[in-house]
């Protein structure tokens, strides 16, 4: 990946008129198409947004509206190290719903009855089909107390009965939901891991069978696999295959196909994985050779998008062999003996005896929601749940993951068109129209948390808590058309914050191509990558407009990759002021990286990339940042009434038609007391984040 170049004449000032936009490139990312594009990028090294050409087809299949006889779980009670579901306000369940209920001591031959209840989330599932042919009411599936342990995805379809109809909905929440007596309901995708015996060097073993896992939670933290804690040793060359480098210790490393390098382009946005295929050497040298098509790909797609940087570098990490199981709290699953697999667990400080209350998450999907255009899945409600213990698979594959951007990694062969998929969210939702996601909690997850895609509409997030996640937390991406009258989905009201664990290209919030859309009194914080980010990338002026971010707290981002910001938007936003982007009301601080080595590198608090076009940036409060506004070829956008203790600006590239006015300088010694002593300042500080009657999820440990 690059290294950022100096900045192109531009850097202007925050209180004065500055530069301003270019046409943003087309979708099919054809330099001979869009001559003014690549170069208004002034050496950036943007061509992921060319065309985000994603591999998933929007179609269901038949298939895909049907499901097994009701196995699925096995409820448990709750533990002291059960993670617990906010409490909040929550939307009460309305007299005349339909109610079953399950309950860990329930029979799935039973009713589904308060006195009588179902055993399993998927028995109620059945239930709620044969009520919604006719609806003449809500049907609301209320879970006892407990942990669901899933052996398989709750699958819900549009085709197959699963939604709400008729102006009624289809909820699944824990019991009590929006009252004093809401219980703590954990729907979990992980196996219990027991039968430990010591080994030599305090390590503990168990016998797991066929188990394939990328995360393990021991006493309800993340445990690490073991790593070796730097890159490749020696004086290293890359060749076509893989390295050679004059260091012998990698031939001691035991199970190298298991070995997973890491690439961290730290300044930039980018950190890939490939697998190592095998290790040979002799005496003075030795030869790796990687996984294909995960390094080809993984060396043309870095090669390609930097332009003026280094390209595909040297990895910076190695890790997943029983060699590196050396640092307290790590783990090793060692999967040489096909069915009979074996996981080592080195415990952390003060942990005594054998290891309890061991958690690996085997299932990618805990929901997965599904409809098509002509039968989308409607009107389903998910409430006070809280959703744990997911992995994804796909970096153990030959394919790997050549992590272009946020969640998407590259799984083509043109690395200018760059083919992508995303990383999986643990709670999906593909074809799916009225969803409500509210009260819940998503955390200890190998996956994103939460996906809303594929023409996915009029959704509502509000009041959730994500964290400890090993990808993104929010994932909204439209895709396709919207009926006419859709209305945009609305983020708000939440708290994300411990994302990107593992992918730490990943954002807090993402929108791509939004329409309508509003991100308001979220809380995002402490993210690898960029905290909000709506996206156009690629697109047009009719592809994405109307969106709002309002009112959010966003701080702390950009701790691993920095060529992001607090709030990051890339290309057209509307065909208008009046129908833009509209960002306002927004507290953005601690937004920094050591990384960036020079003051007009990113991160930058407010970040419009890539010929942002439309956007209006008013009534923000930004401070304690690498810098608070910067971007690549801004066009037609207005920055006023803020309030900022950095008066920077920097552009990348040609900026066209940029106001900035009326702003108002804080001190750059105390920008806090500042703020407080300005009546404008101190109420937008004080409206930021969430509001007054969800602020109680900032308590949720």
């Amino acid at each position: 990946m690059p290294q950022i170049p100096p900045p192109a004449p531009g850097t202007g000032s925050a209180t004065g008129p500055g530069p301003a936009p270019y046409s943003p490139p087309a979708r099919t990312a054809d330099a001979a198409e869009n001559p003014g594009g690549r170069q208004a990028r002034a050496g950036r090294s943007r061509r992921w947004v060319g065309a985000l050409a994603l591999a998933v087809p929007l179609a269901i299949t038949p298939a895909a509206a049907t499901q097994a006889a009701p196995t699925n779980s096995t409820p448990t009670t709750p533990t002291a190290t059960t993670p617990t579901t906010p409490t909040t306000p929550g939307t009460p369940t309305p007299r005349d719903a339909t109610q079953l209920y399950v309950a860990p001591w329930g029979d799935d031959s039973w009713p589904g009855s308060l006195a009588k209840p179902f055993a399993t989330p998927a028995r109620a599932q059945q239930a709620v089909r044969a009520l919604t042919g006719r609806m003449a009411s809500d049907v609301v599936v209320n879970l006892r107390a407990g942990t669901y342990r899933l052996d398989r995805p709750l699958t819900l379809s549009g085709a197959a009965g699963d939604g709400g109809r008729d102006g009624h909905r289809v909820v699944y929440q824990a019991y009590g939901y929006g009252g004093a007596d809401r219980e703590q309901v954990t729907l979990s995708g992980g196996r219990s891991v027991t039968g430990w015996r010591s080994a030599a060097g305090g390590v503990w073993r168990a016998d797991v069978g066929d188990l394939e896992t990328r995360q393990l939670f021991v006493g309800g933290k993340r445990a690490a696999r073991a790593a070796l804690g730097a890159g490749l040793p020696g004086k290293v060359t890359r060749t076509a295959t893989g390295y050679v480098t004059d260091s012998t210790a990698p031939q001691s490393w035991q199970r190298p196909q298991d070995v997973e390098f890491v690439y961290t382009f730290d300044t930039a946005y980018s950190e890939g994985r490939c697998g190592v295929a095998g290790i040979a050497g002799d005496a003075r040298r030795t030869t790796i050779t990687m996984d294909q098509p995960c390094f080809r790909r993984a060396t043309e797609l870095y090669d390609s998008i930097s332009e003026e940087g280094p390209g595909m570098i040297d990895p910076t990490g190695v890790e997943n062999s029983a060699s590196f199981l050396r640092k307290p709290g790590s783990w090793y699953l060692d999967r040489s003996n096909p069915g009979h697999h074996v996981l080592s667990y080195l415990p952390r400080t003060g942990e005594r005896g054998a290891p309890s209350d061991v958690v690996a998450p085997v299932l990618e999907r805990l929901v997965d929601g599904t409809g098509t255009a002509q039968q989308p899945l409607r009107d389903v409600s998910l409430r006070g749940l809280t959703f744990s213990h997911t992995t994804w698979l796909g970096p153990d594959r030959p394919e790997g993951f050549p992590h272009v951007i946020g969640d998407w990694y590259y799984v083509g062969d043109d690395p200018v068109e760059q083919e992508v998929r995303t990383v999986p969210g643990g709670v999906t939702f593909r074809g799916a129209a009225g969803v409500t996601v509210e009260g819940s909690r998503f955390t200890r997850l190998g996956t994103q948390a939460l996906a809303l895609t594929e023409g996915t509409y009029d959704s509502t997030v509000r009041g959730n808590v994500i964290d400890d996640v090993s990808a993104g937390g929010i994932h909204i991406e439209p895709g396709g058309a919207e009926p006419a009258g859709a209305r945009g989905t609305r983020v708000e009201n939440n708290w994300v914050h411990h994302v990107g664990l593992d992918y730490r290209g990943s954002w807090g919030i993402l929108l791509d191509q939004p329409k309508g859309a509003l991100v308001a009194h979220n809380q995002v914080n402490d993210v690898p990558y960029s905290g909000i980010a709506f996206l156009n990338a690629g697109g047009d002026a009719t592809t994405a407009r109307g969106t709002q971010v309002l009112d959010n707290r966003v701080f702390r981002t950009n701790t691993a990759l920095i060529d992001g910001g607090g709030i990051y938007s890339n290309g057209p936003q509307g065909p208008s002021f009046a129908d833009g982007a509209r960002v306002a009301g927004n507290v953005v601080h601690g937004v920094t990286n050591p990384a960036a080595g020079q003051p007009e590198y990113p991160p930058y608090a407010i970040y419009t990339d890539d010929g942002g076009d439309h956007i209006t940036v008013t009534r923000n409060v930004v401070y304690q940042n690498q810098r608070s506004l910067g971007g690549v070829a801004p066009r037609r956008v207005r920055f006023t009434g803020n309030f900022w203790d950095d008066t920077q600006v920097v552009w990348w590239g040609e900026a066209k038609e940029v106001e900035i006015s009326g702003n108002t300088k804080l001190s750059a010694t105390d920008p806090e007391r500042a703020c407080r002593a300005n009546t404008t300042c101190a109420a937008i500080e004080a409206g930021a984040g969430l509001t007054a009657e969800w602020r109680s999820l900032l308590t949720t440990r």
